[in-house]
């Protein structure tokens, strides 16, 4: 029964080792900001939780006792990614960027981070 234990803490810990890893590499290779912005938040805590399940798996089910510094870290992590999110986020709209610089937006026509808008910028068939 113990091995089977160790095969799912074993499990948690090469999961998150392969979140972690896209999501450091997100960070490295995606070119910019708002793409960005899901390597930290998304993957790398992911990543991080499965440690911290292996852990608390480890504790209960090997040691037999309740850890709860893993539950403070895993409560801790979910309250600061977002707001690592919204930094990014945060940033990206200050850099000041022309409409005609950034990419297309396909369908929407509008970008929500110029929330100021001209005349000529609205689309015709929305105009009344």
């Amino acid at each position: 029964m113990e091995f089977l234990f160790e095969l799912l803490i074993a499990f948690f810990l090469i999961v998150s080792g392969v979140f972690g890893f896209v999501g450091s590499f997100g960070m490295i290779k995606l070119k910019d900001p708002m793409s960005r912005l899901h390597a930290p938040t998304k993957a790398t805590t992911l990543g991080v939780g499965g440690v911290l399940l292996a852990s608390i798996g480890h504790s209960l089910l090997i040691e037999r006792h309740l850890s709860l510094h893993e539950l403070l870290i895993t409560l801790f992590l979910f309250l600061t990614a977002p707001i690592t999110a919204l930094f990014i986020a945060k940033w990206h709209i200050h850099r000041h960027e022309k409409p005609e610089n950034l990419p297309d937006v396909g369908e929407d026509e509008l970008w929500a981070t110029h929330a100021v808008q001209h005349d000529e910028d609205i689309p015709e068939h929305t105009t009344k």
